[in-house]
């Protein structure tokens, strides 16, 4: 029996082969240059989570997305 893949809504097979097909061909220095662009942003933020806290993270993204 074939198990069927499940992806998350709006995405099927061929949007994850070009994600991945997109950071497969991607330089060391393209990579870099992403990353340091995602530290850059003015809508968005990174910071270090503790990874108990990693539920109540996603949940309180879920909740604020949804409002």
């Amino acid at each position: 029996m074939k198990k069927q893949n499940r992806f998350p809504p709006g995405w099927n097979e061929e949007r994850v082969r070009r994600v991945l097909d997109q950071y497969e061909d991607q330089t060391d220095d393209e990579a870099l240059a992403e990353d340091e662009a995602a530290f850059e942003s003015t809508t968005h933020t990174v910071m270090e989570v503790p990874v108990d806290l990693v539920p109540t993270v996603r949940t309180l993204i879920a909740t604020h997305r949804t409002a």
